[in-house]
């Protein structure tokens, strides 16, 4: 995996990583990693692979909110993962605005393998309807804002699942939710 980048009062240390594949913890998960793709708003494949990483405790919770999905014949199906920083750091060079995306000097919680961004998906896979697509850095995406009844319910329902799991959504974003102890997770730029 590499080494862990902790940045600790501007201080750097190295640490073992505890990344997991979430494909190896619930491989019934749907994934569609765009950032591997050019589906994405850099339109540039930024990945070398569509591998979703995340820290172990975290790659459980998510397990947990598919196996109850699963029980109402829903699923999750999961844009982005873990990103290295020095991704994060090509990203703000084309986005400087933090409300969509982290300033690198002070790191992403996908830095640390402790934010997922994904939507949730009927039994078949097909995504259901939701406020916009992945990446709309536009107030749209707001949890808060206004949209369609079926896609106001699907975002209500995303997130209650996720909270029940200890996942924190985020304001600016529909599809982000944090772990809810990302803090103790170390900024990492280990290669994918």
């Amino acid at each position: 995996m590499g080494l862990t980048i902790a940045v600790l009062a501007g201080d750097v240390a190295a640490a073992p990583s505890d990344l997991v594949d979430l494909a190896s913890v619930v491989p019934e998960i749907r994934l569609d990693l765009r950032y591997a793709t050019t589906k994405n708003f850099l339109h540039e494949t930024l990945y070398p692979r569509a591998t979703c990483l995340l820290r172990r405790k975290v790659a459980d919770r998510l397990a947990a909110v598919q196996r109850h999905l699963a029980l109402e014949g829903l699923g999750l199906l999961v844009w982005d993962c873990y990103r290295p920083l020095s991704i994060q750091r090509r990203l703000w060079a084309r986005v400087k605005d933090a409300r969509y995306v982290a300033d690198p000097r002070k790191g992403s919680r996908h830095n640390r393998g402790a934010a997922v961004d994904l939507t949730l998906v009927d039994h078949d896979g097909h995504p259901l309807a939701m406020p916009t697509d992945f990446d709309d850095f536009t107030e749209r995406a707001h949890r808060d804002a206004s949209t369609t009844p079926e896609a106001a319910k699907n975002r209500a329902h995303l997130e209650r699942a996720m909270k029940q799991e200890g996942f924190v959504p985020m304001a600016t974003e529909w599809w982000h939710f944090d772990a809810e102890d990302w803090r103790s997770y170390p900024l990492t730029d280990d290669a994918l």
